[in-house]
């Protein structure tokens, strides 16, 4: 434990992602520049736990246990776990007369429109726990009917007796008016004061009623877990002497207080993914890499992105299991592919991995935990392309032969070789990745061949080459601690936060005023963030975008915005606008109107961060990186062949390596395929080429 009064002689600025089957720790020393990692089972029972262990683990480890922690950032899965295993709170939601059902009627589209046994998923706050009150707004923001207070008084009495742990509050028109809306939430805080309130302005205030409605739900729903889990966070952290303010990652890659993922936790949803995509950028661009494919694939998911020109590509409408949720996040595609992915026969009989997982606990039958069926990660340990012995440089020693017995079980059910099996689970792993890679790309009128893959994940870089070589790839890279990427992230991002209002305004130079005002707006709400987080004024930047459609689109495109004034405002938005429409659809309507919905601000605070430097060259020859030989199942190549296995410690730049390889380090492992050569970069980055 440290103690927290006393001055230590290292400076250390700390980020932790808690995935679901590894914690991962980066600790970056202030004093000389270096950056250690460390590894710990994650402990879904309470994240909190494998966290602080992780942290009080890698001080004592890297610093003798006496160090200062000046910053720590943390990543973390648990709202999004809570969506997906319905462990939320028990929801209740207040709404106008007339739209209790807006939850199931949700809008006429439909996913999959010929699928007849779909299934949409349960609203967040069932039925008997939604009141409807008397009270109405305009769209232009006039009353039509004012509120009934006694209404609101006794729907919160009849929520508290139900016995709710949260209540949201979504009333129509209110992005336009919040009044009746805050003074419902000021009811609800009286008469539950125990209660999570969440009110829709405060999270998403914009129009379309239901995708606002479920994304202050879903912001309840999680808001009581959240809130637990991110004050006994703290305590333990207090405990252990990290007196250093502690900031989450949100969906947008920025970082924001504990207080403040406390009121809106929808905002984490994708929080650990998003910060591996920003760990992604930047080391990217140092490596003088503007257009990347990332791929992260850890031990229950993978997660891709596209970033052009340095860039990170944003979503605005997103759905987290089934629900969509309306606040802005970057722009990744998950699927249920990771290194614990369950391997099985389907209802057809034939070969399928995921999305179910292992987990952390009992994870793959090669932890030998109580998991007797095979996953991703036996079937690579089964091949030899993992570590038989032994993962994490040592520490954890596992089982080939308990990965044996469970792979070949399902070769015996599907009637098929034990290495075929194996292999298929790999291959069917591998398409299920390739797909998501082509929603990210193909779909949003990008080539993913003009793109270079950036591999890190524990799992990304075993996988990397050949997901490369399905796509067309020419180029993969894999980061110097591609398996502690997400927590290196923490230390490489900003301070940030989004806000949005929606107005209604048609792109032509006589509403400049109007489009100026909805600007002033969001500027006023980012200057009011400022000043509550205390960010000078050398620190802060705004960016601006808006959302804008055809007259009549039911759907928008969001347009970045450098001018918010003037006539080159109104040209650069039309231009901007019809590039994207072009790139997304084919085409643009030149004599349509244009409107602009939606405006949006994302204020930045700048903040210290780990450099990415660049390093000497290498002076020992490449052969002396040689750790050991073994024999790797590459099918290409008809069977086992024997292949060098380099140590990631001893490569540095200039070094050189010719495939068939692999790459082992204590995060991750690296396959190098027959007819690739991977080069070390100034960076300490393997770039895969062939």
């Amino acid at each position: 434990m440290l103690d927290k009064q006393k001055n230590y002689a290292d400076s250390v600025r700390i980020g932790v992602d808690s995935g679901g089957t590894f914690t991962d720790i980066v600790a970056y020393n202030e004093n000389n520049g270096t950056i250690s990692i460390w590894k710990v089972s994650s402990t879904p029972d309470d994240p909190s736990r494998g966290i602080h262990q992780g942290a009080a683990e890698a001080i004592e480890r890297f610093f003798g246990g006496k160090a200062q922690v000046v910053s720590f950032g943390h990543g973390t899965t648990v709202a999004t776990n809570a969506v997906i295993q319905k462990r939320g709170g028990r929801t209740g939601l207040i709404t106008t007369e007339g739209f209790r059902d807006v939850l199931e009627i949700g809008r006429q589209t439909r996913a999959s429109l010929y699928n007849l046994k779909i299934r949409r998923p349960e609203p967040l706050a069932s039925r008997d726990h939604r009141h409807a009150v008397a009270e109405r707004m305009l769209s232009d923001g006039g009353v039509a009917i004012p509120l009934d207070e006694d209404d609101a008084r006794r729907a919160a009495r009849a929520l508290a007796a139900d016995g709710v742990e949260a209540v949201a509050v979504c009333l129509i028109n209110s992005y336009r008016n919040p009044a009746h809306e805050q003074r419902v939430g000021a009811i609800l805080r009286e008469e539950l004061p125990d209660a999570f309130v969440s009110v829709s302005t405060d999270i998403a205030p914009e129009y379309r009623e239901f995708e606002r409605s479920s994304t202050v739900v879903l912001n309840a729903y999680v808001g009581p877990m959240m809130r637990r889990y991110l004050r006994r966070l703290q305590d333990r952290l207090t405990d252990g002497g990290i007196a250093a303010k502690p900031h989450l990652t949100q969906s947008n890659g920025g970082v924001i207080s504990f207080e403040q993922a406390q009121r809106q936790p929808v905002r984490t949803i994708l929080s650990g993914p998003a910060a591996g995509v920003v760990g992604a950028t930047a080391i990217a661009r140092a490596a003088g890499f503007g257009n990347i494919i990332t791929f992260d694939m850890g031990g229950t998911s993978t997660d891709v992105a596209l970033i052009e020109g340095a860039a990170p590509r944003f979503a605005i409408d997103a759905e987290v299991h089934g629900y969509p949720i309306r606040v802005p996040m970057l722009d990744i595609e998950t699927v249920g592919a990771g290194g614990g992915s369950l391997a099985a026969v389907d209802a057809g009989g034939l070969l399928e991995v995921g999305p179910s997982s292992a987990g952390a606990f009992p994870g793959p039958a090669c932890y030998e935990l109580g998991n007797d069926r095979p996953t991703v990660t036996d079937a690579n340990v089964l091949l030899q392309v993992l570590n038989p012995v032994s993962l994490l440089a040592g520490r954890m020693p596992i089982s080939q032969g308990a990965s044996k017995a469970a792979v070949q079980r399902l070769a015996d059910d599907l009637g098929l070789g034990l290495l075929e099996t194996a292999q298929g689970i790999v291959n069917m792993a591998i398409a299920n990745m390739v797909r998501a890679v082509r929603v990210i790309s193909v779909e949003r009128g990008y080539d993913p061949r003009d793109f270079t893959l950036f591999a890190f994940g524990g799992a990304g870089p075993i996988h990397a080459t050949r997901l490369a070589r399905e796509l067309g790839i020419a180029r993969v890279l894999v980061p110097r601690t591609p398996g502690v990427l997400c927590a290196l992230g923490l230390l490489l991002s900003d301070l940030k936060s989004t806000f949005s209002a929606t107005r209604l305004c048609t792109l032509e130079l006589s509403a400049a005023g109007d489009i100026a005002a909805g600007f002033a707006a969001v500027a006023d709400h980012c200057a009011r963030w400022f000043a509550e987080e205390g960010v000078a004024a050398s620190q802060r930047t705004i960016r601006f975008s808006v959302d804008m459609r055809y007259a009549g689109q039911g759907h928008e495109l969001n347009v970045t915005c450098e001018a918010t004034d003037g006539a080159g405002m109104i040209d650069a938005l039309r231009v901007g606008f019809e590039r994207l429409h072009t790139q997304m659809y084919g085409y643009t309507v030149p004599e349509e109107p244009v409107q602009i919905t939606t405006f949006r601000a994302e204020a930045i605070a700048d903040v210290p961060k780990a450099p990415i430097r660049p390093h000497p060259p290498a002076t020992d020859p490449v052969e002396a990186a040689i750790a050991t030989r073994r024999d790797v199942y590459l099918p290409e190549r008809g069977g086992f062949v024997d292949c060098p296995v380099y140590d990631r410690e001893r490569l540095g730049p200039g070094h050189r390596i010719a495939g068939p390889a692999i790459v082992e380090q204590m995060d991750s492992t690296t396959l190098i395929l027959d007819g690739q050569t991977a080069a070390v970069d100034a960076f300490l980055n393997l770039i895969v080429e062939g």
